[in-house]
């Protein structure tokens, strides 16, 4: 008789390639903590709440993302999402909404830039005094 699998959710994703290898190591220190997180992030996606086209621009949208840049998943996700009828206009735009994720890095720097800008200035013009 076969025992039932611990991580039938792993495995799952394993069997139909989409298993990132950048999860084995955790997988192989917690397999239960990988289960429940995978498990936990596969649920909006498997729930049917949202349509399967969308589902795989949110999926390109993460794995595209300045702080995820998951190269082969972007081509599994736009493979599918192409796969499902998503126009070339559609995925652009979807790539277009993620890129400014990285503008933050500005918004946040730009400003910090300037305020150390101008006390490094005071600080100097008060030591040339």
């Amino acid at each position: 008789m076969n025992k039932p699998s611990d991580t039938p959710t792993c495995d799952a994703l394993r069997a139909g390639g989409n298993w990132n290898p950048n999860w084995e190591p955790f997988a192989a220190l917690d397999p239960a903590w990988t289960e429940k997180f995978l498990s936990m992030g596969i649920t909006p996606m498997v729930s049917g709440v949202l349509d399967a086209k969308t589902i795989e621009f949110i999926a390109i949208a993460v794995d595209a993302s300045c702080t995820h840049m998951y190269a082969p998943g972007v081509r599994r996700h736009v493979r599918r999402a192409l796969e499902l009828g998503a126009t070339k206009a559609e995925i652009t735009a979807v790539l277009q909404c993620v890129s400014v994720l990285g503008i933050h890095s500005m918004s946040m720097g730009a400003p910090i830039l300037l305020e150390e800008l101008a006390a490094f200035e005071q600080r100097e013009q008060a030591q040339g005094d």
